[in-house]
C-alpha cells in the first residue's frame, strides 16, 4: 500500500516536470534572441570567475534535462531510485535557471545572491529549529512569531538604554542576550498554560502572538519613539582562514555573529536530536508519552526544557531583526517570518537538516524578488512582495510530500498515579 502510494506522488512529480520541461523546451527557451548572454558572475571584482551561458539553449537544455525525468518517473519501479534522483537534481537546477532567465542580457553575481538567501534565511531557520525543539516534544508551538517579535522588541529596548552607558559591542551583545531570554520568558508562559494548564496549544500560541504584539507596541510608542540608539548593528565577524579563501570566502565567511549562530544551532540540534539521550528523551515523549513515563522520563519537565530551549532560540530570531539587520525596532517587523519557519519545518518533516533546507528555499525566493528589482525585471513590486507566501502555502499543501508530525503532538499529558 504504502509503496503504490509512493508510486502515484512519483507519477505526480513526473508529470509535472514532464509539463515544465516542454515547456521551457519549446516555448520559452525559443523565444529568446540565441545572441542574448546571460554572465553568472563568482565573486567580487574583475578577477572574478564567469560564466558566459546563452539565454535560450541553457533554458532548452533545462527543458529536456526535466522531459528525462518526467519520462523516468512514468517509466516504472525499475527506475524509480534513478528517477528520484534525478527529480532532486533538477529541483536544484531551478535556482539557477531562474537567474539565468531572469538576468537575460546582464550580469549577476551568483555568491551575492547565494549570500543574501542565507542571511534573508537566517530567522526563518531559527524559527524552524525553534520549532523542532518544542513540537519533538508534543506541544505545538505556533507561538514562535510572538517570541520573535518579543525578543526583537526587548533586545532594541535594552540596547536603547545600555547604549549610552557601556561601549556600544558590549550593549549590542548584553542586548541578545535580553531578546534570548524575553523569548523564553514567552515560551515558559506558553508551557504553563499549555502543559500545566492544558488549554489548547494553538490557542495558547494564538494568545502570545496577541499579546506579543500589544505589548511591543506599547513599548515602541512609549519610550522607543524617540530613541537615537538606532541604526547601530552587531559588528561582521572574519571567520580565520576561511575568511582569505579564494572566490567564496569575502562572500560567505565575512557575516554577523546570528548568522554563524543558526548553522551552528542547526547543526548542534541535530547531533542532541539524534545523537543524545536527551533527544531520545525527547522523541520519545513526543511519540508515547505514557511509555515514555513507564521508564521514568518525567514528560513534563522534558516539555518544559524543550518549550524553554525554543523560546531561546526564537529570542535570538527577533534579535537577528532589531539588532544584526535593522538597528531599530518597528511594528511587527518580524513580518510573518515565525509563521513562515513553521512551514519550513513541516517541509523539513521536522528535522533540523531539512528545517534549514526549507529556510533557504525561502530566503532564496525572497532574494529573487529584490535580485528581480535590482536587474528591472517589470513586474509589480506587490508581486514580488508575495512569493515568499506563495511558496509557503505550496510546501503547506503537500507538493514537497506528506509531513507527519510525532504522534502525540498537541495532546496534553496528566502522570497518572
Amino acid at each position: 500500500m504504502l509503496r503504490s502510494v509512493r508510486l502515484r506522488r512519483i507519477h505526480m512529480y513526473a508529470l509535472l516536470f514532464l509539463v515544465v520541461g516542454l515547456w521551457l523546451a519549446f516555448w520559452v527557451g525559443p523565444r529568446f534572441d540565441p545572441e542574448k548572454i546571460t554572465v553568472l558572475a563568482f565573486g567580487i571584482g574583475k578577477e572574478a570567475p564567469k560564466w558566459r551561458l546563452p539565454v535560450g539553449r541553457t533554458l532548452m537544455a533545462v527543458g529536456l534535462y526535466y522531459v528525462v525525468c518526467g519520462l523516468l518517473g512514468l517509466a516504472g519501479r525499475r527506475f524509480a531510485r534513478l528517477a528520484v534522483a534525478a527529480m532532486i537534481l533538477g529541483g536544484l537546477l531551478i535556482f539557477p535557471t531562474v537567474l539565468v532567465a531572469a538576468a537575460a542580457g546582464k550580469q549577476t553575481n551568483v555568491l551575492t545572491m547565494l549570500n543574501e538567501s542565507l542571511r534573508l534565511g537566517t530567522p526563518i531557520a531559527l524559527g524552524a529549529i525553534a520549532g523542532i525543539w518544542c513540537e519533538r516534544s508534543g506541544v505545538i508551538n505556533i507561538a514562535i512569531e510572538g517570541m520573535m517579535l518579543a525578543g526583537a522588541c526587548f533586545g532594541f529596548t535594552a540596547f536603547f538604554f545600555l547604549g549610552e552607558r557601556l561601549p556600544t559591542n558590549q550593549a549590542l551583545f548584553i542586548s541578545v542576550l535580553v531578546a534570548v531570554l524575553v523569548g523564553g520568558l514567552m515560551a515558559l508562559l506558553h508551557g504553563m498554560l499549555s502543559i500545566t494548564f492544558k488549554t489548547d496549544q494553538i490557542v495558547s500560541g494564538t494568545v502570545i502572538n496577541i499579546l506579543a504584539i500589544g505589548v511591543t507596541s506599547f513599548v515602541r510608542r512609549e519610550y522607543l519613539l524617540s530613541t537615537r540608539a538606532g541604526r547601530v548593528t552587531l559588528p561582521a565577524i572574519e571567520i580565520p582562514l576561511l575568511s582569505d579563501l579564494p572566490v567564496i570566502g569575502p562572500v560567505l565567511f565575512k557575516n554577523k555573529p546570528i548568522f554563524y549562530s543558526m548553522f551552528l544551532l542547526v547543526l548542534l540540534t541535530h547531533l542532541v536530536l539524534f545523537y543524545t539521550r536527551w533527544g531520545l528523551r525527547t522523541r520519545a515523549v513526543g511519540e508515547h508519552p505514557r511509555a515514555a513515563d513507564t521508564v521514568g522520563i518525567d514528560v513534563i519537565r522534558v516539555r518544559y526544557i524543550n518549550v524553554f530551549i525554543s523560546g531561546l532560540i526564537a529570542g535570538l530570531g527577533g534579535a537577528w531583526f532589531s539588532l544584526e539587520t535593522v538597528g531599530g525596532f518597528d511594528d511587527l517587523m518580524t513580518n510573518g517570518k515565525g509563521f513562515i519557519a513553521l512551514a519550513a519545518m513541516i517541509f523539513g518533516k521536522w528535522t533540523p537538516l531539512g528545517g534549514l533546507g526549507g529556510a533557504m528555499l525561502f530566503g532564496f525566493s525572497e532574494a529573487l524578488g529584490t535580485r528581480f528589482q535590482i536587474l528591472g525585471i517589470p513586474l509589480p513590486s506587490q508581486f514580488l512582495q508575495i512569493v515568499p507566501y506563495v511558496v509557503t502555502m505550496v510546501v503547506l499543501a503537500g507538493l514537497v510530500g506528506r509531513a507527519i508530525p510525532p504522534a502525540a503532538i498537541g495532546q496534553p499529558y496528566e502522570k497518572q498515579g
